[in-house]
């Protein structure tokens, strides 16, 4: 099965075009296909290609004036000789940017570089997932834990300054750069958040960040929680060990927290939403000529039959919105908190010929069981329970303690409690 990729660049990764991570974090993709792409016409480092003979016949028209720009640059710019690499690489980003896709994008070979830096250990950085939206880097969802989440950095954020710096229109690989740093340093970031008239400022002092990818315990009245944190390679079996060490313990219900979770390996989100769901789709996959993909429960859960309530929030993203709208779908458990991200588009990586880089390009939408869309809606919540301010200030979690009142108020009914709100002021 195809693996989502990961990537670290300190917060976030979907950069999402694929966040990058301030810290760590996983992007919701394919594995990299086989294959390069030929730019037809294009001419040789320090070439000026006059003519566009080599373009394909049917596409010479179309291609005329791009050609006509080239050879413009080419023989007017001031500054001269040009890089003749750079350029090509910069149509192809602009190509790219024209979709209109903020998960589709261009990695030239050093940004591929760094996007395959290895989530395995410690990184060094503030930690949290961030993504491209327009001339902004945003916050996807700060991790559990982490220096942003002390400092108040929430889901929707967007970077406008790094220390003394604009960033503007800056790419945010750049940003995600100026952000990181050595443990122990302090960054100072301008927000923008929206529902606010000014700029928000934060001191950040950067730490080393180690994240479990699972994480469990027992509640008062004998409720199991577990948070998973991300999805990957160790997630499957952290979570096998630790529901079967919870289970021994007789628990009324199960919590399953998937806030902040910015999504992972497909695979691992399959084999997560199993542990629940105990056969049918998990997900489906809908290409754009209309075909689909669907993959199945594996069969072999540990947990397909205890009462569930599942946790989201708008930092859960990708593998996150695929557990909990199989387990929406299926009635399996209730969905509590807030709206997730709605990151529910399939990316493949295609690499460029002549160690030119890659590009990341859209090929499918991630559907729910019963066919809903994923993509730019997320996962509503059964019940919809706000964590506000005061609730962060006073650090209460009015989300979880309505979770374990379904549980051990509701009794094996609990999961079927369907769209009210429940105030968070009344928590």
């Amino acid at each position: 099965m195809n693996r989502i990729l990961r990537v670290a660049l300190i917060l976030g990764l979907l950069a999402v075009f694929g966040a990058a991570l301030l810290g760590g974090g996983f992007v919701a993709g394919y594995a990299i296909a086989r294959g390069g792409l030929a730019i037809p016409g294009l001419a040789a480092p320090g070439e000026v290609n006059s003519q566009n003979t080599d373009t394909p016949a049917d596409l010479q028209n179309r291609f005329a004036p791009f050609w006509e720009a080239w050879n413009i640059v080419h023989e007017k710019y001031v500054e001269q000789p040009l890089d003749d690499t750079k350029l090509m690489r910069g149509a192809i980003s602009g190509m790219v940017r024209a979709l209109d896709d903020p998960h589709s994008s261009y990695m030239d070979p050093l940004a591929y570089e760094f996007f395959q830096t290895d989530l395995g250990g410690e990184l060094e950085g503030i930690g949290a997932q961030v993504e491209q939206a327009g001339d902004y880097v945003r916050i996807v969802s700060p991790l559990p834990g982490s220096p942003a989440e002390a400092a108040g950095i929430r889901p929707g954020d967007l970077i406008v300054k790094v220390d003394d710096t604009d960033t503007t229109g800056m790419d945010y690989l750049l940003v995600v750069k100026m952000v990181r740093g050595p443990a122990g340093t302090k960054v100072h970031l301008t927000i923008q958040r929206e529902g606010e008239s000014k700029f928000l400022e934060f001191d950040i002092v950067r730490a080393k960040i180690t994240l479990s990818s699972v994480e469990s315990k027992m509640l008062d009245g004998n409720v199991a929680y577990v948070k998973i944190n991300d999805f990957g390679d160790k997630t499957t079996g952290e979570l096998k060990t630790q529901l079967q060490a919870l289970l021994a313990q007789k628990p009324v219900g199960l919590v399953l927290d998937l806030r902040g979770n910015p999504g992972g390996y497909l695979d691992t989100g399959i084999a997560v939403a199993s542990q629940f769901i105990a056969d049918g789709v998990i997900v489906r996959e809908r290409f754009g000529d209309g075909t689909e993909k669907t993959y199945d429960a594996l069969g072999d859960g540990l947990a397909t039959e205890i009462p569930l309530v599942v946790l989201v929030d708008k930092g859960s993203a990708s593998a996150s919105e695929i557990v909990a709208g199989a387990i929406q779908d299926t009635q399996r458990g209730t969905i509590v908190g807030e709206t997730s991200y709605g990151k529910g588009s399939v990316q493949t990586l295609l690499p460029l010929s002549g160690d030119n880089g890659v590009v990341r390009v859209t090929i499918a939408r991630w559907l729910t069981p019963e066919g809903r869309s994923i993509h730019q809606l997320g996962i509503t919540p059964d019940v919809t329970v706000e964590m506000t301010d005061d609730d962060r200030a006073a650090k209460r979690d009015p989300q979880l303690d309505q979770a374990v009142q379904l549980l051990t108020g509701g009794g094996q009914t609990a999961w079927h409690v369907q769209s009210f709100v429940v105030p968070a002021t009344a928590q």
